[in-house]
């Protein structure tokens, strides 16, 4: 076989389009691969233009292609689209060079055309997992990122980027260190090079550091990629935010410590309720059935409000219901004010009593009488406001000062002003009795009087007569 009928074969025998062309886009030759790949017959392609496979608006790639070859330049492969005899559209990777006569002159062009029809199905599908991919990774609550076998971060999903504020540059690598606490950046170092070595699916929890600053909790997991050696390829890894889950943790705590220390103070105090009211004789379960009723009025409230807070208004209105018709004597007025559940147990035992007692002998023993509670904050010159709560009755039978104190003098003066560090004032004119309570705004904040501060075991202290003794 001569250089000639070789080089024919090759040409026949190739799976891609190998076409001979003029300087004017005459086809001149065309071999079989060419008439399987675009429909046409070599006797209906030869001494046509080659523009007849290529779309309306490519043709202008024709024009480029010849200016280049007339200037002897090879055109490097591109892809792009040619039309079949059906009219179908095939895609095709096109190289084209020129034919140099034995002068060196270009004469013709060679084109080589292969079909990637196939490779371009694969490489849209390989892009639409990719970006399914792409859209489940970024979209899901945790940050996700990937590590190479030997626990290199390369590639993080798009939430990574927005809670810290860092760029790929700068976390490639080991580089998320620099997101780490301080505090905890060593042993999670060690642990994570602990389970590259093991293998081990690692998990971990501790402090990530956000674009604005602030660390939050993550719970973090990562498990490894085998390859078919059983060799670790990359590890895929999720960092969970469980700020607010230990938050409510912590406070599910705090709540079950303040009922635990609430529990044993309301014990507390009502043993010596009883023991008290025992020693006063007479209708001693009446007495000690309506104490006990004003501190579980108190109480839900307190459970209804979640243990923090209680306002003022409604703490009042549960210490009054047991005045039934003469509740209507008894004119409330002040701002909507929210205080600390100790500063409530005081001051509503205290309003109780104060309540009862004008209904056996004060202005609620006639319908003439009235009763005005008035609280609120005022600056009396001092630099930290004073919260004040004051009782005012008239209209009622003349007032009479007692005759000595007992568990009522307690509850309505001595407990307050230990349990909230405040003044009581007492009077008792003709015209009807008054007391009121001032002390530091601070002093009933729900924030400033927690369970087991130096607030809440006055009143016990109190009521029990002994200082040193504490039953919580």
């Amino acid at each position: 076989m001569n250089v000639a009928s070789l080089l024919s074969a090759i040409v026949e025998s190739s799976d891609d389009a190998i076409v001979g062309k003029s300087l004017d886009s005459t086809v001149l030759s065309w071999n079989q691969a060419a008439e399987r790949i675009f429909g046409y017959a070599a006797d209906e392609m030869i001494g046509s233009s080659i523009r007849r496979i290529i779309p309306s608006d490519r043709q202008a790639e024709e024009d480029a292609i010849l200016e280049t070859i007339r200037s002897g330049r090879r055109v490097p492969t591109f892809e792009t689209i040619r039309v079949r005899k059906d009219g179908t559209e095939v895609c095709v990777a096109v190289t084209v060079s020129p034919v140099h006569d034995g002068e060196g002159r270009v004469v013709a062009a060679s084109k080589i055309a292969r079909d990637i029809t196939e490779k371009q199905r694969i490489r849209r599908q390989a892009a639409e997992v990719e970006a399914r991919f792409r859209l489940l990774a970024d979209n899901i609550s945790q940050l996700a990122w990937m590590a190479d076998g030997a626990g290199s971060l390369i590639w993080y999903n798009q939430r990574w980027y927005d809670y810290t504020g860092t760029s790929p540059e700068q976390v490639e690598g080991w580089g998320w260190e620099m997101v780490q606490h301080p505090d905890h950046r060593a042993r999670v170092v060690d642990r994570w090079k602990h389970h590259l070595a093991s293998g081990e699916v690692w998990e971990d929890t501790f402090p990530l550091r956000g674009a604005d600053g602030e660390y939050r909790w993550f719970l973090s997991r990562a498990i490894p990629g085998r390859d078919e050696n059983g060799a670790i390829a990359l590890w895929f890894g999720t960092n969970t935010d469980i700020t607010d889950r230990l938050d409510a943790e912590r406070r599910i705590e705090q709540l079950m410590m303040e009922v635990n220390h609430r529990s044993k103070n309301m014990l507390a105090v009502i043993q010596s309720l009883a023991r008290r009211s025992a020693a006063q004789g007479g209708d001693f379960i009446d007495r000690l059935e309506a104490r006990i009723a004003a501190l579980s009025a108190n109480q839900d409230l307190v459970v209804q409000r979640s243990w923090r807070s209680v306002g003022v208004r409604d703490m009042v209105r549960a210490q009054l219901v047991f005045l039934e018709a003469a509740a209507g004597q008894v004119r409330c007025e002040g701002p909507d004010i929210a205080i600390a559940p100790p500063a409530a147990e005081a001051i509503s035992m205290a309003i109780h009593e104060m309540a009862t007692n004008a209904l056996k002998y004060g202005a609620l023993a006639s319908p003439e009488g009235a009763v005005e509670i008035v609280w609120g904050i005022e600056n009396r010159g001092l630099p930290i406001p004073s919260f004040f709560i004051r009782w005012v009755e008239s209209g009622g039978p003349p007032c009479v000062p007692p005759a000595e104190t007992g568990l009522g003098s307690t509850i309505i003066a001595d407990v307050p002003r230990m349990k909230l560090r405040g003044e009581i004032a007492l009077e008792y004119p003709r015209q009807g009795f008054r007391w009121e309570l001032s002390c530091p705004v601070e002093n009933v904040l729900p924030s400033l009087t927690e369970p087991g501060s130096s607030f809440a075991k006055a009143a016990d202290r109190t009521l029990r007569g002994e200082a040193g003794r504490d039953l919580s």
